[in-house]
């Protein structure tokens, strides 16, 4: 089998402009950004359109070190659906640098279902990430500044809340002390966040438009006077600054697939420290543009699905057609208790003992109103047995199945899935959502209803941290904002180790981090770190350019 990056560089790729064309963008309205990638302006966005066309969510079951593949499946998806003659769009984030130097290499998707070009898209892309790092830190560098030059006057701030970010795994700068010398500013504890943890990504991922970020960024809590009073960057006064440099990271940019289809790919947050969505921007653009749009919801349904369904269809009034849950052999039998090293084998005991995962992720999307078809992501040494195995599971839960090939055929690999899915649509689409929690709930019953109905933990605990930034939320409108979860994203609970289900454990949350820009409030559960760490064996050792050309990123 040829690696990705092989397979990327033998696909003739059709000029962005003319991509644009196929799906009815006129070649004036692209801003290309080299011959292959371009930005599109959010005034092309048509809500009528958004309205008439079809929004399929695709998640998976929990993570596990082996993979999922939920990338491939999704691009694999839009080009099945292309095969059987409906037009379709992929809606995807943007990789980060931080997992493709670390643990998890690219993210374009895989084999004969990628996005491209890859390489680019892998790094710098059309700088997005770096747009949002440089206005997250130029807000630090202006609020430093005034902290500088209002001590100990009446305006000065009692405690800060920003962070600094980086697109960077690194574990050494999660926590550090600022300003030490003489005349270079007041000595504080501050820190690092992940770039894709910004409150800035999410602001951007749920802006309407540029008066929308506008707004967001004017609101964003940076810290509170010594009179208890809030500030914000409105109070600093530079919300037009950084608008300006997020000025063109907001149009969606636009992208191709393996077989030349259109494919959407903006924004990035996580969805194990963040909401974990691509922007509402990119998603309305392929809506407006397409009969069917793929997109995706980070890691398992537990934490991306979740997310999609409560923060981001609640802001955006996004509503999917349908849902799809990926699976592999592979890991539903880590969530079986089969070794690592073993999961390659036959082993039908484990396996079915892995299904209890899917069932869960079954039974919580079913709750939210959500019609599921279950894409088996198939790999060569997949065994017959194993496949019919998932297939009845499905079938005794009334759950449409159906195998997906992608990775090695393209979208004829897929047509099973899009058959499937075109189906579901039509003779039985999702319900409206039954969102886990309303907005008048108190912040304690939100992440409590999310913590017992979806991860199946017996209640929820505050830590003291978290009980001291509840006393600043409760009786305010921030009470009103949803919950994003930061959690591990290997297990229902906050313990990474604990694969296949959790039941009667205690959610522990040891901080609640206030998003007053993009309207939600984070909660820290467990260990959980909203700046990564780097692995022992980082991908970035197999990483290298040879003869002007780029190795090692699938």
């Amino acid at each position: 089998m040829k690696s990705d990056i092989q397979i990327a560089r033998e696909t003739p790729l059709k000029k962005i402009k003319d991509v644009a064309e196929s799906i009815g963008i006129s070649r004036e309205d692209v801003q290309n950004y080299g011959p292959y990638m371009a930005k599109i302006p959010v005034k092309l966005i048509d809500e009528e359109k958004v309205k008439q066309s079809n929004l399929i969510l695709v998640t998976a079951i929990t993570a596990t070190k082996a993979g999922i593949g939920k990338t491939t499946v999704v691009i694999g998806l839009a080009l099945g659906l292309n095969k059987i003659g409906k037009k379709a769009i992929v809606a995807l984030r943007e990789p980060s640098l931080g997992p493709v130097f670390g643990m998890k290499g690219g993210a374009a998707g895989g084999g004969y279902a990628q996005v491209l070009p890859m390489e680019n898209i892998n790094l710098h892309f059309t700088g997005d990430f770096h747009a949002i790092t440089s206005a997250h830190n130029t807000i630090s560098a202006l609020l430093d500044n005034y902290v500088f030059r209002v001590q100990g006057s009446a305006d000065e701030l009692k405690e800060i809340l920003w962070k600094r970010v980086l697109d960077v795994n690194d574990r050494s700068l999660r926590y550090i002390v600022t300003g030490l010398g003489p005349g270079n500013g007041v000595p504080l504890e501050a820190g690092f966040d992940i770039t894709a943890a910004s409150e800035l990504m999410a602001i951007l991922c749920l802006s309407r438009d540029e008066n929308d970020l506008r707004r967001r960024i004017e609101n964003i809590l940076l810290g509170y006077k010594r009179s208890g009073d809030p500030f914000t960057v409105k109070d600093l006064g530079v919300a037009g600054a950084i608008t300006v440099l997020l000025k063109d990271a907001i149009a969606p940019n636009l992208v191709q697939t393996t077989e030349n289809t259109a494919a959407f790919v903006h924004g990035g947050p996580f969805a194990n420290i963040a909401h974990g969505c691509n922007s509402v921007l990119a998603t309305k653009m392929a809506m407006t543009h397409s009969d069917y749009v793929v997109t995706e919801a980070g890691f398992g349904a537990d934490l991306g699905a979740e997310k999609f369904l409560n923060i981001k269809c609640r802001k955006s009034g996004l509503r999917p057609k349908l849902s799809v849950i990926v699976v592999t052999v592979q890991g539903l039998k880590m969530h079986g208790g089969t070794p690592e090293n073993l999961i390659r084998e036959p082993d039908l005991a484990g396996l079915k003992k892995g299904l209890l995962n899917l069932e869960k992720h079954l039974e919580n999307l079913a709750n939210f109103g959500q019609t599921v078809v279950v894409a088996f992501n198939k790999y060569h040494f997949d065994t017959e047995e194993e496949i019919d195995t998932v297939r009845r599971f499905c079938e005794e839960k009334g759950v449409s199945f159906a195998v997906n090939e992608a990775f090695t055929d393209g979208g004829e690999g897929a047509v099973e899935l899009a058959k499937a899915v075109v189906k579901a649509i039509e003779e039985k689409p999702s319900k409206e959502i039954v969102f886990t929690y309303d907005d008048d709930d108190s912040i304690e019953t939100k992440l409590t209803k999310i913590a017992t109905g979806i991860y199946g933990a017996r209640d929820v605990v505050l830590g003291e941290k978290a009980v001291k930034k509840l006393k600043l939320i409760t009786g305010t409108p921030l009470e009103k904002m949803p919950v994003c979860i930061a959690k591990t994203q290997y297990s229902f609970s906050a313990d990474p180790k604990e694969y296949g289900i959790a039941k009667d454990f205690r959610l522990k949350i040891n901080d609640l981090v206030i998003n007053q820009g993009s309207e939600f409030i984070v909660a820290i559960a467990g260990e959980m770190m909203r700046m990564p760490g780097l692995p022992a064996d980082p991908q970035a050792k197999r990483i290298d350019i040879v003869d002007g050309k780029v190795e090692g990123l699938s």
